[in-house]
């Protein structure tokens, strides 16, 4: 990878970054931007749905099923917007879990940028059997 590629990718982590800190979450707050052609097409973190209390822990302190994950939120937004996510480049504070991962793939992102690894690293592996070029960026 060049050292433009590089500082771009450092710069959009550093934007998810502060993203994720519009979460209301307790547990972990996570930030997503996808990026086509050098511009940013979409955001998201993680959070409730629309119109939803923002509240994403219950009483146990367990996240609420219906809590949408940054990545899904950001596919969403571009669902709803005349853009496209194909060969885009998807910046996620945190890897994504294997559901999203399928979001990720059928929606077109070709590249996938991440910060943290989940838990659960079944969701990077199957980006990686897709096709989808990954890349881990610590530090940043």
């Amino acid at each position: 990878m060049d050292k433009k590629q590089q500082r771009y990718d450092q710069a959009y982590m550093r934007m998810a970054s502060e993203w994720a800190k519009l979460s209301h979450c307790k547990r972990k707050q996570v930030g997503a931007l996808i990026v086509k052609d050098r511009m940013i097409i979409s955001d998201g973190f993680n959070g409730t749905p629309t119109g939803f209390d923002n509240q994403c822990e219950d009483e146990n302190n367990d996240t609420k099923w219906h809590v949408l994950h940054a990545e899904a939120n950001a596919i969403l937004k571009v669902a709803r917007s005349t853009q496209s996510c194909k060969d885009a480049t998807l910046y996620l504070t945190m890897s994504p879990c294997k559901e999203c991962s399928k979001l990720v793939h059928q929606s077109g992102i070709k590249r996938l940028v991440y910060k943290n690894a989940y838990s659960d690293m079944s969701g990077v592996e199957f980006l990686a059997k897709a096709g989808v070029e990954i890349t881990e960026l610590k530090n940043v």
